[in-house]
């Protein structure tokens, strides 16, 4: 089925790749066809793009609106022009040979909003396409979601080719582990994402879901933009201008907050204040662990946005927080006895960004920013401090030439250190009680980007690339293409294909025991086709993963050590590690069949094998599980102002490898964990008490208070090396109850509940 007049709007975009699309077209039968296109006012559009719907023949308007191109087309066609900020227009035409059809006058409405870099969550990688409305989930998903505690990471594991966790922080996507996925906030690199807190214990992530108008997660074959990750980009967007000055009050049993907004004309001021006592929380709790120190802590919040004229905007913003607990944690080499664990943590996250468009073809965007994390640990009564510090500035620069093709080109710096002051005791295979360990680095990386969006015909869309990345540290450079690719398939359907190759550094724990491998890399082959036809979604992806030069401890002769926290003193860190990653996911949602009622199902497939780290032959890694499934539904009650939300989350057993000897083993012994099981339930109510909308929430985590278990650990005997025992690694509690209120002086939309 053609497009109609006036609503045809390209699906997608490419990048040109050196291939021009002239070609040689045959000199008898042309027709040639001119005219002028003009916006509402009458007024020439220069630049405007012109041609036959569904053909290869058209021409660039000249700074006039004028235009003119010969075509071998015939029949009944219709000649359509477009051009960023306007609506596309068209005509329809009964071509003849040899003829010629002049002055055409096609007409171009201005667009009612033209909204800068706006950002939507999808399920997968592919964003070939111009189509923005085509989304699967929007930022207020994140906190409506049952079982996400609003966290926007946890409301990611919820999304195809992710992996439920409960014992590590991070984001585990298609075969990599967490330090394969990046987070980055307007562009820039979050290095210390989550609160900090003992090994084996998760925990939320600084970001609060109403500080950002939106979330792009890209679960492979993202674009060139970014780097410095082997599976995963989650890029947040800070919101713009405020929409209006209001105020917000929140308690709950984590603690209370207030916040404050402040419009003016051409600028708005955000601020916030929070302070965190799970004392309530954990006195209700049965937990697993025992916090001789419960979470104590605090954080402020500021956003300044400036808008100097209709096409630019200025945002700056700025995060700090403190907190301190402490938890009793097995001891890695007694079954029977545990170590305490305590931590303070600050942290600080700023930045700043400017951007600004010209004239509707050429827009600018720069930002930099700053973070500092200072941990002042101690485990088992030894210092264990760690100070992180990145600086990073980006400038990126995007040339509209037509509606159908631009131009983005940038470079970015990364310039961050990390340094640890530790007293390791006996466990680390220190042979005395203790000794001082003082551990740094510092690495500076430099990257250069280029990539376009071409849109050739309306069903097809290409986005080529190539990144440029060098690091000083490990003095290597290397070059990374990347290709994604959109064909329309029909109205409301499209396939979509990606290539791309990617780099990482060694995990910042291998470079701080003075190792410098060469960079890994991977390869992803990416295929999907999608469906998106009244508020229902369907996607179905394939993908295939290459992984190289892998990070790897090559030991010759001991044993697997099934510590992640054991010494790499001494040993033959190297690049000779490997492995692949394959897998078939499905999404589908419906906000449409029932009224006020929505839902999705998302479901995972993963093969994938690795020899990494201290692995003795390539094996599933241990926080792999093959089958992974989430259903979520929510319903909203008109007449109690009530939204009720459930979700529920299945994941297969995960392998457990425990120490062995003997390096050459091709496959050595493990066991499997049980089945993950979650069900959990938010309930939302909204009241109007004066000028106050209140929102009172009820959430209910693992109803069926369901023991999962994420791995275990094993105890051996330091003489014959053989497994005397082990243990379950479990979450910090099983079955949890938040309650809260919410008050703010402007207005809930019931899909905020």
């Amino acid at each position: 089925m053609k497009p109609t007049l006036h609503t045809l709007k390209p699906t997608g975009k490419l990048l040109l790749l050196g291939i021009m699309l002239s070609g040689s077209v045959a000199t008898w039968a042309q027709t040639t066809i001119s005219g002028r296109v003009v916006d509402d006012k009458g007024k020439g559009v220069a630049g405007a793009s012109v041609y036959i719907d569904s053909s290869l023949d058209g021409a660039t308007a000249d700074t006039a609106g004028v235009f003119k191109f010969t075509t071998t087309e015939t029949g009944f066609k219709t000649i359509v022009a477009s051009d960023l900020g306007h609506e596309n227009g068209g005509l329809p035409l009964d071509i003849k040979n040899n003829s010629s059809i002049t002055d055409l006058t096609i007409k171009l409405r201005t667009e009612k909003t033209h909204k800068l870099n706006e950002v939507t969550i999808t399920a997968g990688s592919f964003d070939a396409s111009n189509d923005k409305d085509k989304t699967v989930l929007k930022p207020l998903d994140i906190v409506t979601t049952a079982g996400t505690q609003a966290d926007v990471v946890k409301s990611m594991e919820t999304l195809p080719g992710t992996q439920k966790q409960g014992a590590e922080n991070g984001l585990f996507v298609r075969g990599g582990d967490a330090s394969e996925a990046a987070i980055l906030v307007d562009g820039m690199v979050v290095q210390n994402a989550f609160f900090s807190g003992p090994p084996g214990v998760t925990t939320r992530s600084r970001f609060g879901a109403f500080q950002y108008k939106g979330v792009s997660f890209s679960s492979g074959g993202y674009s060139a933009r970014y780097g410095q990750a082997l599976s995963s980009v989650l890029e947040l967007n800070s919101l713009d201008l405020a929409d209006k000055s209001t105020v917000n009050l929140g308690i709950n049993m984590a603690g209370v907050y207030a916040s404050g907004t402040k419009l003016w004309k051409n600028s708005s001021l955000d601020i916030g204040a929070n302070y965190n006592n799970l004392s309530p929380f954990y006195g209700i709790a049965n937990t697993n662990f025992k916090f001789y120190d419960v979470p104590v802590g605090g954080g402020g919040n500021l956003r300044y946005a400036w808008k100097p004229n209709k096409d630019g905007i200025l945002k700056i913003t700025a995060n700090g927080s403190y907190i301190s607990s402490g938890i009793a944690m097995p001891n890695p080499q007694s079954p029977d006895s545990s170590l305490n664990y305590a931590t303070k943590n600050t942290d600080i996250f700023s930045d700043i960004s400017y951007r600004q468009m010209f004239k509707n073809k050429f827009s600018l965007y720069t930002a930099a920013s700053y973070s500092y994390d200072y941990n002042d640990n101690s485990w088992g009564g030894y210092p264990y401090k760690e100070t992180d510090q990145r600086a990073q500035y980006r400038i990126e620069g995007k040339w509209y030439a037509t509606s159908r093709f631009s131009l983005l080109a940038g470079t970015e710096m990364q310039h961050y250190s990390i340094q640890r002051n530790a007293f390791l005791p006996s466990t680390y295979g220190v042979d005395s009680g203790y000794t001082k360990m003082d551990q740094s680095f510092t690495e500076t990386q430099t990257a250069g980007f280029l990539e376009a969006d071409y849109t050739p015909v309306y069903w097809l869309a290409i986005r080529p690339g190539i990144r440029y990345e060098h690091s000083a540290l490990l003095n290597q450079s290397g070059f990374a293409p990347r290709m994604s690719l959109a064909i329309k398939t029909g109205d409301n359907s499209q396939v979509s294909l990606a290539y791309g190759l990617f780099y990482q550094d060694a995990d910042n724990n291998t470079l701080l025991w003075g190792y410098r491998p060469d960079f890994q890399q991977a390869v992803h082959y990416i295929a999907n086709w999608q469906l998106n036809k009244n508020d229902r979604t369907l996607r179905i992806e394939g993908y295939y993963k290459t992984y190289n030069d892998l990070v790897r401890e090559a030991v010759t002769n001991g044993p697997y050590d099934a510590n992640p926290y054991h010494s790499l003193a001494g040993l033959d860190i190297n690049n000779s590690g490997y492995g692949y990653a394959t897998g078939a996911e499905l999404f589908w949602r419906d906000k449409k069949s029932i009224k006020n009622f929505d839902y999705w199902i998302s479901y995972s497939y993963i093969d994938t094998r690795r020899l990494y780290k201290n692995y003795v032959s390539e094996v599933t890694p241990d926080f792999i599980a093959n089958h992974n499934l989430s259903l979520v539904a929510k319903y909203f009650i008109d007449k109690w102002q009530t939204n009720v939300s459930a979700t529920y989350s299945y994941a297969s057993g995960r392998p457990s490898y425990y120490p062995t000897s003997g390096a050459t083993t091709p496959e050595w012994s493990s066991t499997t964990t049980p089945d993950y099981n979650n069900l959990a339930l938010t309930i939302s109510y909204l009241h109007t008490f004066g000028r106050w909308f209140t929102v009172f929430y009820l959430g209910i985590d693992n109803i069926t208070n369901a023991h999962n278990v994420f791995g275990y650990r094993y105890y051996t005997d330091p003489g014959n090396n053989t497994v005397q025992y082990r243990s379950p690694v479990v979450p910090p509690l099983y079955r949890s109850i938040f309650f809260g209120v919410n008050m703010s002086l402007t207005q809930f939309a019931k899909d905020e509940l």
